[in-house]
């Protein structure tokens, strides 16, 4: 989101909210602690992972179905102070939102990024063994070239680093599904980020860094998968899951 209350205050948010009418929505990037903002949302219950660092990151979950548990880390005291994630537990599965660090310019949080894959995908595995995944997200990385405009430009830079997509390869390998994929696996120039820079979005200069991720299991169930590019309200898109229950 680039902060919810600007969202909320700017960009109309609410307008999208109940135009989609969505069972479950994720929110990545918050940008807000506990009171900061209030959100009436009638049938909605609402779980926030708020980071301990004002102005920053932030995750939270607004769903029709109360779940049957909710949860707000990854088991590591090191990565859960930044607010990152949030697993809701349903009768069929785990829906699990999720904001990816940035491996930042140069790569210099490369080394904490790459800890933070093995050990979220070490946590997905414990949930798999349980029951299916749903990992909605900002994963800040773009799979392979077909996923970003200028993949030969972008080349080791932060999301299009070789050790960042091994690490997303290494995930979809344990048993997981990038369901835009699987849907449309040649489907080229549809991107979920722009920078704002340079008048990105207007040239659809993008990355595709936003993903639904769901257990092998599930992807029978897969209806639709779409990269909703007309909703505009910041440097991102929503991205849209739809499976049979």
């Amino acid at each position: 989101m680039n902060g919810i209350r600007a969202a909320v205050n700017t960009h109309d948010f609410m307008a999208t909210f109940n135009q989609l009418d969505a069972d479950v929505f994720c929110i990545q990037e918050t940008k807000v602690q506990a009171g900061q903002i209030e959100l009436d949302l009638p049938g909605y219950h609402q779980y926030w992972n708020f980071a301990e660092r004002k102005g920053y990151s932030g995750t939270a979950i607004f769903t029709k179905e109360k779940p049957l548990s909710v949860s707000t880390d990854i088991g590591n005291e090191e990565l859960d102070h930044e607010g990152r994630v949030i697993t809701a537990e349903y009768p069929k599965y785990y829906v699990v939102c999720c904001y990816t660090p940035n491996a930042q310019p140069k790569l210099k949080r490369l080394a904490f990024r790459q800890q933070w894959d093995a050990v979220f995908l070490a946590y997905l595995q414990k949930l798999n063994a349980i029951k299916p995944v749903v990992v909605c997200g900002d994963l800040n990385v773009a799979h392979e070239p077909i996923d970003l405009k200028n993949p030969a430009s972008n080349h080791h830079n932060p999301g299009f680093s070789d050790e960042e997509r091994a690490d997303f390869s290494n995930w979809l390998a344990a048993g997981y599904v990038d369901s835009f994929r699987l849907l449309h696996p040649n489907k080229a120039g549809i991107y979920s980020w722009w920078s704002y820079r340079f008048h990105a979005r207007e040239n659809n200069s993008g990355w595709r860094i936003d993903y639904f991720v769901v257990s092998e299991i599930l992807k029978d169930k897969i209806e639709a998968a779409e990269i909703l590019t007309n909703v505009y309200g910041s440097d991102h898109c929503p991205v849209e899951l739809d499976f049979a229950n």
